[in-house]
């Protein structure tokens, strides 16, 4: 009994989607739930898996090829037997040719002496680099015939700059690197590959963004002791009690969607000529994946507590590693948090992400010296960053939801106590 695969149903704002790559070949065994193929979208990989124990009996379209919602792809034989791979079968028909080449039982396999000594006296040789010469001079100086030697090449083919056109070891350096004037040397490897949907998919939304928003960025700097301080008090008892660890996205989601709720305009998205104000923080967590950087959402995280953030979090970053994120997980979001700082970024101007009208930037952690009581101390500081729509964002409200998730990163327990 033949079975059709199809491509899932696809949501109203995703149209097509692109075979990423086959998981299966045609005559070979599938098993129910395994996945055969990964579909591209805008937004997602997305895994189609087999809804039947059989054969694949034929593959519709190729990697590459577009498809479209319910669209067949491919064909199962229900309980077929798998043919025999290729690979084995060529195997099995080369086998005699080999054993015809083996000597015949009991004979002798000894190398003659003198070949052997041969053999023996080539094989260091080889290893060693090819002997230098110079084209442009008899002989080079020590360090340039050390640089040659060492990166095995021939100075015959080095345009020479030094005295009388003699080849210098930074002739050879900048040959190796491929960076001689007028010469191109060394190796300069290039390869020319599409963009992925995804990536294509995010360069549009860039430069949507860029050409569609009047975009400003608004910094400040938080003093993130206190919080160090709570994580390492109540980590483990934290741990203990909810099963994941304590981090600092939880600190930062939960000031954000209490700053929100003070400040609703930073909250809000156009349409048209419209303002549409949102009465719930659905909140977009900015993942870096092979395949770019994607934004699932953690939804009313104004009604979360701390554990049940860190919980969402890590589920979507395992999802987004293991490419199991779906649609519905990209979908929405009023308000975005991305942190550079896990790269080491001390700064940044984040792009909007449309139709949010702003997005917040975490950066580095580093130990710097401010004043505090007085006195001169070390304590370890973050530049936040703020970009916003203009257009409906005023810089006073900006500058106001900073201070605020300030206030409350620095007096955390303020956000215990939902102040």
């Amino acid at each position: 009994m033949a079975t059709e695969i199809k491509v899932p149903v696809l949501p109203e704002s995703v149209s097509d989607a692109t075979i990423a790559s086959w998981h299966k070949k045609v005559g070979e065994a599938v098993k129910r739930d395994e996945n055969l193929v990964d579909l591209e979208t805008d937004k997602v990989v997305l895994e189609v898996p087999s809804t039947v124990d059989g054969v694949l009996k034929e593959i519709k379209f190729q990697e590459g090829a577009t498809v479209t919602s319910q669209q067949v792809i491919a064909v199962i034989e229900e309980g077929a037997a798998a043919a025999e791979a290729p690979k084995a079968a060529e195997a099995k028909a080369e086998a005699p040719k080999a054993d015809a080449a083996k000597p015949a039982a009991g004979a002798e396999q000894v190398q003659p002496k003198a070949e052997a000594s041969k053999a023996e006296a080539a094989a260091p040789a080889s290893s060693r680099p090819a002997p230098v010469t110079s084209g442009k001079s008899d002989e080079l100086p020590p360090g340039a015939r050390f640089t040659a030697e060492k990166e095995g090449i021939d100075p015959s083919q080095v345009e020479g700059t030094g005295r009388r056109g003699a080849v210098t070891k930074e002739d050879l350096i900048n040959y190796a690197s491929g960076k001689t004037a007028g010469v191109s040397g060394g190796a300069r490897p290039e390869e020319r590959v599409p963009m992925t949907r995804i990536r294509a998919r995010i360069a549009e939304r860039l430069m949507q963004s860029k050409n569609s928003i009047a975009m400003l960025t608004s910094f400040n700097e938080v003093n993130l002791g206190k919080v160090m301080a709570m994580r390492k008090e109540l980590g483990e008892s934290f741990e203990k009690a909810n099963g994941i660890k304590l981090g600092f996205m939880s600190f930062f989601a939960k000031a954000a969607a209490n700053a929100l709720q003070r400040h609703p305009v930073v909250n809000a998205s156009v349409d048209g000529n419209d303002i549409i104000y949102h009465g719930y923080a659905d909140i977009s967590i900015a993942v870096s994946t092979d395949k770019g950087l994607v934004t699932p959402v953690v939804r009313n995280v104004e009604r979360m507590g701390f554990a049940d953030v860190e919980k969402a979090i890590a589920d979507y970053a395992k999802k987004a590693r293991d490419g199991k994120l779906s649609l519905d997980d990209l979908q929405g979001g009023t308000f975005t948090i991305t942190n550079g700082g896990t790269f080491g970024s001390l700064m940044s101007t984040p792009i909007v992400n449309p139709p949010q009208s702003a997005i917040l930037g975490m950066h580095a952690i580093k130990e710097r010296a401010i004043v505090e009581n007085g006195a001169v101390v070390a304590a370890p500081m973050m530049y936040i960053a703020l970009s916003y729509d203009h257009r409906i964002i005023d810089g006073k409200d900006a500058v106001l939801f900073l201070v605020d998730i300030k206030n409350q990163l620095e007096n955390p327990h303020r956000m215990l106590l939902g102040m």
